[in-house]
């Protein structure tokens, strides 16, 4: 056999000379052993030009006129369809046919492919393909081993919006802005896919619903949803349970519940949102509700999130037996590992008053972290045990717990509740060595710390140093000097507030306000009042209360009136503003009238506040039955213990002149105060015992009590008694020392008695052998 060589597409071709009967065999033997060798980079559809010609039989001369005359792209495609597969070529060279002729497709119409390149989205994995044709789905990928060299060239040249992002592009990035808290960047994108006609997926309204509830756009999810429904997606479960988790976090409970109940199925997420929806707009007890539905109807198993939502509504509805029933599912569900539900089983039990449980909780955990350290420090908080706080925050030093700007505000809080300026300054400077203090929520409390404990000079100094100030900083400065009694102060701040563009909020009015009674503004009152109907504060009861509080104390009962008829509903506060209001304007009968109707129609329990009020009505009045019978009713409430409700029993049975009960209440009292000998002492002196009152006088004076009586008479603006009393004591022959006469100053001061006060100056000038420095001060304000 004689061989000569032929080059038959790229493929050396041997034959033997003359009509083989083997020779078609050996060629297709031959082609795929040199392929399968690789011998030959890419096959080349061209026969070589520089070979002789073979002699072959007729029939493998057919044969290679039959390759050689086929067109490039009917090669291609008889290659995907198996014929090469078959007959010449094996699957590698097979792969890279197909590959450039879709590279050669992708080309010729770039608008037929989706765009999903790094470039211009975040591949979820590398499998992810950079290209993607629309219709039939088929990929390409930029760094595959089958890419002709030719394909980098020409993409370089591509313009970048030929080609177009594909929807799973546009959700990768609708995803990512999501997930980095950049909504608004997601609500803007979402739009640009409507301008470029995009249709959106379901994965699309998940996203961007997510976005709406993230920003509260309550009007641009309903818009969006007006899509969902036009597309037919609201019964897709994920994109319902995302519409309701919308609606209740920008508080259109009504539209989540319609949602929810157009829903063919309900899982454990849909319930969830519907529970923590409720809670979060305060309808705690319809939130249990549907817990109990959820658990009842549809036996759906709650999760973490699900049980962190119904510890919250019990914590809202102080219903520890029912929280202790979750607790008891918690335990049996095994999620009481869960550092979240574990936190908000403490904080159900601190706000219930149950700090023992709120102890077990945090006692049970495993591995106790940051968090659940937190959580007890300010379960401690919440139950008044500042000091308590203060002990976990040193033991939770001590085993090398490091703490953040959540720890550093709780502590502050308990610093404040029980005025420990020493170990608010500790903690400061902790603040600063851990670099929190540029932190805004524990600057905030630093400030509020510092306030409340009458340092309001070290307050400023940190307010000064914020470097932005919101409305919770600013109320704190309003408020401390409100409490430090520099109303005026208050309402400057007030105005500073104003004018650097932070609007106030229900808490700030409240301060205001208080400020605005103190300094009887009336017409600062007024315009308070105007500015709360402007920021649509009025329905809250704080901000009601305080109003009819400031109109009271001003001697505006007539406004105070007409708020409190307002008030779609009155708690305790808004009824003491109006029965102490009346009271201090005289009309101590309408207060009484007020305690009956707060009693018999409305059902509002009275505090101690409350007894007080009405107690000094009935004082004002001589109501001695009256008085009796609230004083049956303390009693039963279980205040009688209190020490200002026990100084307002005595004051009341001794202007009615019933000392018996008024000694049987002071004898009653554990440790009485000035404020109660002064009115067992004034009571014997109205009844004319004048020697009982001196009496009782000088046995104050043994068990170490000051002779403050004038100086209660002062700080109550009750002149003419603190005289009369002064007189009594004269003529009882009771040596009037400087406190007492500082004290009769002051009453005078307060009372307007210019010329009594001057001429009891005089007396104590030349009967004590000179004024004391400490009454010059009294001396100005009676002469002012």
């Amino acid at each position: 056999m004689c061989s000569s060589s032929s080059s038959v597409r790229g493929l050396q071709v041997f034959s033997g000379a003359g009509n083989s009967p083997c020779c078609l065999e050996l060629l297709h033997k031959r082609t795929t052993t040199t392929i399968r060798g690789r011998r030959s980079r890419v096959v080349v559809l061209r026969r070589s030009q520089t070979t002789p010609a073979v002699q072959c039989s007729q029939q493998e001369q057919q044969f290679l006129q039959s390759v050689d005359s086929l067109p490039a792209a009917q090669w291609l495609e008889e290659t995907e369809a198996g014929i090469t597969k078959r007959d010449h070529l094996d699957h590698y060279s097979q792969q890279k046919l197909v590959v450039e002729k879709r590279w050669r497709e992708f080309f010729s119409d770039p608008s037929q492919w989706w765009d999903n390149r790094p470039a211009r989205v975040v591949k979820k994995n590398a499998r992810f393909p950079d290209f993607q044709h629309k219709k039939t789905l088929h990929p390409l990928w930029l760094n595959c081993k089958h890419n002709p060299r030719w394909v980098q060239v020409k993409l370089a040249a591509l313009a970048p919006e030929s080609v177009q992002l594909s929807i799973d592009a546009w959700n990768a990035k609708l995803g990512r802005y999501v997930k980095s808290g950049q909504c608004e960047q997601a609500i803007e994108l979402f739009q640009q896919m409507e301008r470029e006609c995009m249709t959106p997926s379901t994965f699309t309204f998940v996203t961007v619903l997510k976005a709406c509830a993230k920003l509260g756009l309550l009007q641009e999810g309903k818009r969006i949803h007006t899509q969902i429904l036009q597309k037919g997606c609201e019964s897709d479960i994920f994109v319902s349970t995302s519409l309701v988790g919308m609606y209740t976090k920008c508080g259109s409970l009504e539209d989540a519940r319609k949602v929810f109940d157009r829903m063919s199925s309900h899982d454990v997420v849909s319930w969830t949102a519907m529970i923590s929806g409720h809670v979060k707009h305060g309808q705690a007890q319809k939130a249990l509700e549907l817990y109990h539905q959820m658990e009842e109807e549809e036996a759906v198993t709650p999760n973490s999130v699900s049980f962190v939502g119904v510890l919250n509504a019990c914590a809202d509805l102080l219903a520890i037996d029912e929280g202790r029933r979750v607790h008891e599912q918690i335990i049996h569900t095994g999620c009481e590992s869960n550092v979240y539900v574990g936190c908000s089983l403490i904080n159900m039990y601190a706000k219930c008053g149950s700090i023992a449980d709120a102890q077990r909780v945090f006692d049970g955990i495993p591995a106790r972290n940051l968090v659940s350290w937190n959580a007890m420090i300010m379960a401690y908080v919440k139950c008044g045990q500042d000091q308590q706080a203060l002990k976990l925050y040193q033991q939770m030093q001590r085993e090398g717990m490091q703490p953040d700007a959540f720890t550093f505000v709780g502590v502050l809080n308990a610093c404040a509740g029980i005025m420990a300026l020493k170990e608010g300054r500790c903690v400061h400077e902790q603040i600063i060595q851990s670099g929190c203090e540029s932190n805004l929520f524990v600057g905030c409390s630093l400030v509020d710390m510092y306030a409340k404990c009458r340092s309001l000079e070290e307050a400023q100094r940190v307010f000064n140093r914020m470097p932005r100030h919101n409305v919770v900083s600013w109320n704190a400065m309003i408020l401390g000097h409100v409490k430090s009694q520099q109303a005026q102060q208050a309402l400057e701040l007030y105005k500073r507030m104003q004018s650097e563009g932070v609007q106030p909020d229900s808490v700030t009015f409240v301060g205001v306000l208080n400020a605005c009674a103190s300094v009887m503004g009336l017409e600062e009152g007024r315009l308070a009042h105007k500015q709360i109907i402007q920021s649509n504060c009025e329905s809250n009861v704080f901000v009601v209360s305080s109003l009819v509080d400031m109109y009271a104390k001003c001697g505006s009962l007539e406004d105070a009136q007409k708020v409190f008829n307002r008030m779609p509903r009155h708690n305790v506060g808004s009824w003491n503003a109006m029965i102490l209001g009346h009271v201090k304007c005289g009309q101590g009968q309408e207060a009484l009238e007020l305690y009956q109707k707060m009693q018999g129609e409305e059902g509002v329990q009275p505090d101690p506040v409350t007894f007080v009020g009405v107690l000094n009505a009935c004082a004002s009045i001589l109501a001695l039955e009256d008085g009796r019978r609230v004083h049956e009713q303390i009693i039963q409430n279980g205040y009688e213990s209190n020490v200002f409700v026990g100084n307002a029993l005595i004051d009341m049975y001794a202007k009615c002149r019933s000392l018996d009960d008024a000694w049987k209440v002071f004898n009653m009292m554990t440790t009485p105060d000035m404020f109660a000998w002064s009115a067992m002492i004034l009571g014997h002196v109205k009844s004319g015992q004048g020697h009982k009152a001196l009496e009782l006088y000088r046995q104050m004076q043994r068990v170490g009590v000051e002779p403050a009586l004038l100086g209660g008479y002062a700080m109550h603006g009750q002149a003419t008694e603190a005289l009369i009393h002064f007189e009594e004591m004269c003529n009882e022959g009771v040596a009037m020392d400087r406190v007492a006469f500082i004290a009769l100053l002051s009453a005078c001061s307060h009372g307007g008695l210019v010329c009594e006060g001057l001429l009891y100056f005089e007396s104590m000038g030349n009967e004590k052998g000179g004024v004391n420095i400490q009454s010059g001060p009294c001396l100005k304000e009676v002469n002012n």
